[in-house]
């Protein structure tokens, strides 16, 4: 179901959390609200989910007016970062629970925790209490309770922020696999970029109460609004002044009418790419290169190099994409 956040600002005392955000979320997409800490994805969260109430704005879920509603009566599913699983009660009984205080026949709720024990690849657990399972478990076990009440949304407050990083490789691919079944429509916060781009179909960056950006992680990394959509979403470095992306700098032995000048101060392999540090009229720069690439330059600590811009990307617009 389609959610449309209108004008929506929120302040805690002094501090500002939303500043008017509007935000268009399409039914059945997988949104992530990205930001660094205290930007106000969090707040946006518990607004839409109504464990927060704005101060200004409305938020219309599946074309209602939503707002002034209860969270129970938006028919939201919420996962937390830290799970909030009962200790006591079986995986099985956890997924369950929602669905026993809806007074649900015992049939139908057999069948359905058998099947969400199945779909998020925990049936051999079921029997076993929360603190018996690893943290990727247990968030599997959080994200089927959630879905056992057929929400029309499923809202998530960094969801793998308390895992170690493969466990977080392994379950982000695993929630993109997921909504690809069940299309219920998503929406996560996370500050890790990377999570975003490889996770969500849509990105709304926000940042200081405000929404910077809103498009497809295409769309931000390779055309951002403006120098903070650039810098938040992949690396940066800065040539003549202006941002680029360190791949999108080209070394050459020679000069030329659109190079500069550089010495090279460090090279570092990683894998199968290569980080140059540069000196340019005493600025740092650096530049990313294959390994081919710096073998065949025989880039070496002192080395005179020329610096161009491979690509030309289309440079941030300053006016801004705030959805």
């Amino acid at each position: 179901m389609a959610i449309s956040v209108r004008g929506v600002s929120k302040r805690f005392g002094e501090f500002v959390a939303l500043d008017d955000v509007s935000l268009e979320i399409p039914s059945g997409a997988l949104t992530a609200l990205l930001g660094p800490s205290g930007g106000g994805k969090s707040t946006l969260l518990r607004i839409i989910a109504g464990l927060e109430k704005p101060d200004a704005g409305t938020v219309e879920i599946a074309g209602t007016d939503a707002t002034s509603l209860p969270p129970q009566r938006r028919n939201v599913g919420f996962v937390f970062q830290h799970y909030a699983a009962f200790k006591h009660m079986t995986v099985f009984k956890n997924i369950a629970f929602g669905l026993e205080i809806r007074k649900r026949p015992k049939d139908e709720v057999r069948k359905k925790v058998n099947e969400l024990l199945e779909l998020v690849h925990i049936e051999k657990f079921s029997d076993r209490l929360p603190a018996e399972l690893s943290g990727g478990q247990r968030q599997r076990m959080a994200l089927a309770r959630a879905l056992a009440v057929e929400p029309e949304v499923l809202l998530l407050d960094e969801p793998f922020g308390a895992l170690d990083a493969q466990v977080r490789k392994e379950l982000r691919a695993w929630l993109r696999r997921l909504h690809d079944e069940v299309h219920v429509t998503t929406v996560f916060v996370t500050h890790d970029q990377e999570e975003a781009m490889e996770v969500a179909d849509t990105i709304a960056l926000i940042s200081a109460g405000r929404l910077e950006q809103v498009g497809t992680p295409d769309e931000l990394y390779d055309h951002p609004a403006n120098d903070f959509v650039m810098s938040f979403l992949g690396p940066v470095t800065t040539l003549s002044g202006d941002l680029v992306r360190p791949h999108d700098l080209e070394l050459r032995p020679t000069a030329g009418t659109d190079t500069t000048e550089a010495t090279v101060v460090r090279v570092m392999r990683l894998g199968f790419e290569v980080r140059v540090e540069l000196l340019v009229d005493g600025h740092d720069l650096w530049a990313q290169v294959t390994r081919e690439t710096a073998r065949d330059l025989d880039l070496e600590p002192g080395r005179i190099i020329h610096v161009a811009r491979a690509t030309r990307r289309q440079q941030p617009d300053h006016a801004g994409t705030t959805g």
